[in-house]
């Protein structure tokens, strides 16, 4: 699997996997093209007014701070322990980096790939054949105005994410009735309800779904709007029975997160006067009110709560890879997780829910049938919540000593003695 520098290596996504791949590449000498649909870090610009759970420390690389610093002796950085808003951490870390002399011309902003495949080879040609490796990528671009062009690469590296790509709210994991034809009406991530965001949700009756960390997120910040504009109210659904929904873990290092869960615990055991729990429920149907436009009618699977209306709904139920654009490739996916079928299965044998907790399941997970094209970041884990940064730089260390041929390669080691 070795590819010999300078060749070209295609990057698909500009977020902070994606450009720490693209700087380790350029340190060896490759050619480089990103590819970012939008904004450098756009993915974590979306939930800008969220602070991260884990400190700076473990989310950049000693290459990423010696690059920069070679760029800027005057460069500022956060401090290793801080605990960085997604907009923090892209306008002191990401966009820095980007600029940097490294990787300043290799970005490709506000430019989608519609689709990867081989020059001249099919989806079914040559399987499992040596051969398919000679046969350069084609990439299909496209650029905001609709205009389109092709790029080639010798490696194809998807750090994408999953971001945009949310579950359905339904029981089953499908849509739930009426679900698809609102959609638009539903927000499936974090709005900034103490923000930008703050005028649509306040006084209004708004319906939380979800037991993970971005509901807990969005939860104390309805309380918080709640205080302000007494006439907000909240129901919030758990497809967990437990009284306890958002997991916490003993000992938990990630201070910010332990205090998250024991709070918005506390709030499902004892709810305010805004606020209605119903754990273990799910929606059924979604569809207009009778009583007004502005309003939606929600019926559920137990038969105890009455159909009720609301304003607006957050669905915080998670996310799953997009993997339209690489269809033409030989990929084999977890029926499971739909995350690449090495990686899931290694995934799959880690008993532990904690993300800490996640080991290397070593550079032969990140093989996939379609020589040369690899997924880092958390569209590697497929489903699976427990990524975090510091796993994905992992990734990308493991990943060159494959492509570079060296199984001693490991440009972090020999950037932290540089930067001590």
């Amino acid at each position: 699997m070795a590819v010999d520098a300078p060749a070209r290596i295609a990057i698909l996504g500009a977020g902070p996997i994606g450009l720490e791949t693209a700087l380790y590449a350029r340190f060896l000498g490759y050619n480089v093209d990103v590819y970012e649909q939008g904004r450098v870090g756009e993915n974590m610009l979306q939930w800008g007014h969220v602070r991260m759970f884990s400190p700076f420390t473990l989310n950049r690389s000693s290459l990423a701070i010696m690059a920069l610093q070679i760029h800027d002796e005057q460069q500022n950085f956060p401090d290793d322990q801080a605990l960085l808003t997604g907009k923090e951490y892209v306008e002191q870390f990401l966009q820095p980096l980007a600029k940097t002399d490294l990787l300043l011309d290799c970005i490709q902003e506000q430019t989608k790939v519609i689709a990867v495949s081989h020059n001249d080879l099919l989806k079914g040609d040559l399987v499992g054949d040596e051969e398919r490796e000679e046969y350069d990528f084609r990439l299909l671009l496209e650029k905001p105005d609709g205009s389109e062009s092709i790029a080639s690469a010798e490696v194809v590296i998807d750090t994408t994410g999953t971001f945009g790509n949310p579950n359905w709210l339904g029981s089953g994991g499908i849509p739930a009735l009426g679900e698809r034809k609102l959609s638009s009406r539903i927000h499936y991530q974090l709005p900034d309800l103490l923000g930008t965001d703050r005028n649509r949700y306040a006084n209004q009756k708004v319906l939380l779904i979800g037991s993970g960390y971005s509901a807990a997120t969005n939860l104390l910040n309805l309380i918080a709007l709640a205080e302000q504009e007494p006439q907000t109210e909240i129901t919030w659904l758990t497809r967990k029975e437990s009284q306890e929904p958002i997991a916490r873990f003993p000992e938990d290092s990630l201070k910010y997160r332990d205090e998250l869960a024991e709070k918005v615990n506390q709030l499902a055991s004892n709810p305010p006067k805004c606020l209605t729990f119903h754990p273990g429920a799910t929606v059924e149907t979604i569809c207009s009110s009778e009583s007004s436009s502005a309003r939606l009618t929600i019926t559920t699977n137990q038969k105890e709560i009455e159909p009720f209306d609301v304003n607006e709904i957050i669905a915080n139920v998670g996310f799953r890879p997009d993997w339209e654009m690489v269809r033409e490739c030989q990929m084999h996916l977890c029926y499971a997780t739909e995350g690449p079928m090495k990686l899931a299965a290694s995934l799959m044998q880690n008993e532990s829910a904690d993300c800490l907790q996640q080991t290397s399941a070593g550079v032969e997970s990140l093989l996939n049938p379609e020589a040369h094209f690899y997924v880092l970041g958390s569209k590697s884990y497929g489903r699976n919540t427990n990524f975090l940064i510091q796993q994905g730089l992992n990734q990308v260390r493991e990943l060159f000593t494959l492509i570079g041929d060296r199984a001693e390669l490991d440009l972090y080691a020999s950037a932290a003695e540089k930067i001590k």
